[in-house]
């Protein structure tokens, strides 16, 4: 990997024992390239951030998304949608890209929701909102029958 980021760079890069990193350039360009190559490669998912993924497998049970190079998690079919969905590939296809934020990490799985992403936005559709919203109300009489 980090022979790639060389060749792409020209930069000179050495890795230390204790992980730093150290990049050396003739010009600021090639060092800033340099420099965000890594911070892709070794960026980590961060609950609550939203990030554009792109649909890269879709199963049964929901979809798995790249949200960062390398780094998939998994949009379950209840955080698809506001509405109840019953096929996945009826509201997202393998290839396309969706805004997720990520709802969880547990060690290595990354949890996704892209109905708290439509919900923040405004375009999950319209709410109920809690109770029964008066409708049919009862008046209850002090007479029994």
């Amino acid at each position: 990997m980090i022979r790639s980021i060389i060749e792409r760079t020209g930069c000179k890069i050495d890795v230390e024992d204790d992980g730093r990193i150290n990049i050396a350039s003739v010009d600021e360009s090639s060092a800033l390239k340099a420099i965000e190559i890594i911070k892709e490669i070794t960026a980590e998912a961060e609950v609550g951030k939203t990030y554009l993924g792109k649909v890269t497998r879709i199963a049964n049970f929901g979809a798995f998304v790249e949200i960062l190079p390398g780094l998939e998690g998994l949009l379950h079919i209840s955080e698809l949608a506001e509405h109840r969905v019953k096929e996945v590939k009826d509201e997202i296809n393998e290839g396309e890209e969706i805004l997720v934020k990520v709802i969880d990490v547990d060690g290595d799985r990354i949890r996704l929701s892209r109905k708290a992403v439509l919900r923040d936005s405004g375009r999950g559709g319209p709410r109920r909102p809690f109770g029964g919203g008066g409708h049919g109300r009862r008046h209850h009489s002090s007479r029994h029958r």
